[in-house]
C-alpha cells in the first residue's frame, strides 16, 4: 500500500466516518463516493454515503439503483457529531454548492481547481483531470486493489460523463485509467445509463430554451424563464456549444434568491473557470475547469447595478471575454449594452458543481 493511502486509511481507523458528495449529486461524484466506500471497506472502515438535494436526473438514479448504491439525504443524518469524520468527494470546503453539516471535514479527494483555499485538511487529493472518478480508479490500480465489476462500470460511467465520452478536460490519467476500467466494467449497461441523457417530460423545456439564445462573437447567452434542475442546465450548457456560430456558452435560471449559472467553453484561451470566478465575483460566486464551469448570484445583487438582469449577466460576462484575445475573435463594441458599474462587495462561497 502507498504511503499516501495509508495516511488516509490510518486517519479514518476508530471514527465513524461519511463519504459526503456536492449537493444534487451526478454520475461523477456518486461513482466516486460508492468506489471510495467499496474500497475503505476493504480495510474494515465502514462509511456512509450522504448529499444534500436529490438525485436530478433518471439515467443517474439507473445507476443507483442497479448498483443498489445506499445514498444518505442530509435530512437523514440523525446521529451526525462534531467528532464524526466526512470525507469530501467531486467537491471542496467552502464552496456554495456542498452543505455544511456539522461533522469534521477532515479530508477531500476532488478533480476541480482551488478557489477556497482550505488549510485544516488531515488529508488532500486534489489533482486536475477529467474526472473524480479517475482518481478513485487510481487507488484501485496503483495500490493493486480488486475491484468488484459494479465499481468499474459505475467509475467508467463517471469518467465519460464528465469528459462528455473524453471530448474535454481529458488528461493521460484519463486514459490510463480508461484503458484499465474497460475490461472490467459492463458497457452495455454504461450505454443503457447514457439513453437517459434527455428526458421526455423535458422535451417542450428543451425546445424552449432554444428560442432564447443570444450570440455574441460566439458567445452564446440563454437564460432558462422556467424551472430547470441544475443538470437541465448544464445539459442545455453542452448542448448551445454544438451550434455553428457558437463556441462559449452561459446558460442560466432563476433560484429563489438568484441565478444558478452553467458555462461551457471550448476555445483554450477562453477558461471558464476563470472567467465565471471573475465575472460573479462581486454579486456571486464561480469556479470550474478551463471547458466547464458553475456559479451562483444573487437577485439583489444583479439588480442593484440594473432592472435589465439578462443585460447585466451578458455585460458581466462579455467585459472579461472582450479582454481575452482568441484565434477567430475580435472584440468590438454593442451599442445595444449599457454601461454597468459593479458595487465591490464580500466575496461569496464558491460554486463549482452541478455545473
Amino acid at each position: 500500500m502507498s504511503q499516501k493511502l495509508s495516511e488516509l486509511i490510518d486517519l479514518l481507523k476508530g471514527h465513524r466516518v461519511y463519504i459526503q458528495t456536492h449537493n444534487f449529486p451526478d454520475p461523477d461524484a456518486i461513482a466516486s463516493a460508492y468506489g471510495l466506500q467499496v474500497l475503505l471497506g476493504k480495510f474494515r472502515i465502514n462509511t456512509v454515503i450522504c448529499h444534500h438535494g436529490s438525485v436530478e436526473r433518471a439515467m443517474t438514479a439507473n445507476m443507483v439503483s442497479e448498483f443498489q448504491i445506499d445514498m444518505t439525504a442530509d435530512s437523514e443524518l440523525k446521529y451526525m457529531t462534531s467528532e464524526d469524520y466526512i470525507i469530501t468527494v467531486d467537491s471542496q470546503k467552502g464552496n456554495a454548492n456542498i452543505l455544511d453539516l456539522i461533522g469534521n471535514e477532515v479530508a477531500v479527494i476532488d478533480h476541480h481547481p482551488v478557489f477556497c483555499v482550505v488549510d485544516d485538511y488531515k488529508y488532500r487529493d486534489i489533482r486536475i483531470v477529467g474526472s473524480c472518478s479517475t482518481i478513485i480508479a487510481d487507488y484501485y490500480r496503483q495500490y493493486k486493489i480488486e475491484m468488484p465489476g459494479s465499481v468499474a462500470t459505475a467509475l467508467l460511467y463517471g469518467l465519460k460523463c464528465d469528459t462528455r465520452d473524453f471530448t474535454r478536460g481529458v488528461t493521460q490519467l484519463d486514459v490510463d485509467i480508461y484503458s484499465y476500467l474497460f475490461p472490467k466494467a459492463d458497457n452495455r449497461l454504461i450505454r443503457h445509463f447514457q439513453s437517459g441523457e434527455i428526458e421526455y417530460h423535458e422535451l417542450n423545456s428543451f425546445v424552449d430554451s432554444m428560442r432564447n439564445i443570444e450570440v455574441y462573437d460566439g458567445v452564446a447567452f440563454a437564460f432558462l424563464n422556467f424551472y430547470c434542475t441544475d443538470a437541465f442546465i448544464a445539459t442545455i450548457s453542452d448542448f448551445i456549444l454544438n451550434v455553428d456560430v457558437v463556441n462559449f456558452s452561459v446558460v442560466y435560471t432563476r433560484r429563489d434568491d438568484g441565478f444558478k449559472f452553467s458555462v461551457r467553453s471550448e476555445i483554450e484561451e477562453l477558461n471558464a473557470g476563470l472567467i465565471i470566478s471573475e465575472a460573479l465575483a462581486n454579486v456571486g460566486s464561480g469556479g470550474g475547469h478551463k471547458s466547464m464551469a458553475g456559479g451562483y448570484a444573487s437577485e439583489s445583487k444583479i439588480l442593484d447595478i440594473s432592472i435589465d438582469y439578462n443585460k447585466v449577466i451578458q455585460n458581466l460576462f462579455l467585459s472579461i471575454i472582450d479582454k481575452i484575445p482568441h484565434k477567430g475573435y475580435t472584440a468590438k463594441k454593442r451599442n445595444e449594452a449599457e454601461e454597468i458599474t459593479v458595487k465591490s462587495t464580500e466575496p461569496e462561497k464558491n460554486d463549482t458543481e452541478n455545473a
